[in-house]
C-alpha cells in the first residue's frame, strides 16, 4: 500500500498542505468498466469539495 497519496486538488476537503491526501481511504473507478488503460479513464470518487 502506498504511504503518501499525493493530490494537487486545491479544493478538496482531504487537501493536506497543498500536495498530501489526507483521507482514510482513497476510491478510485474506471470509465470503462473494471479496466483503464490510462489515467485519463479514472476518477477519484474520494474527492469531496471544500468551502474555500
Amino acid at each position: 500500500m502506498a504511504l503518501d497519496v499525493l493530490c494537487e486538488v486545491k479544493n478538496c476537503v482531504y487537501n493536506e498542505n497543498g500536495q498530501n491526501c489526507g483521507a482514510d481511504r482513497i476510491y478510485v473507478v474506471s470509465h470503462k468498466g473494471d479496466q483503464a488503460h490510462n489515467s485519463e479513464e479514472t476518477d477519484c470518487k474520494t474527492f469531496k469539495p471544500s468551502n474555500l
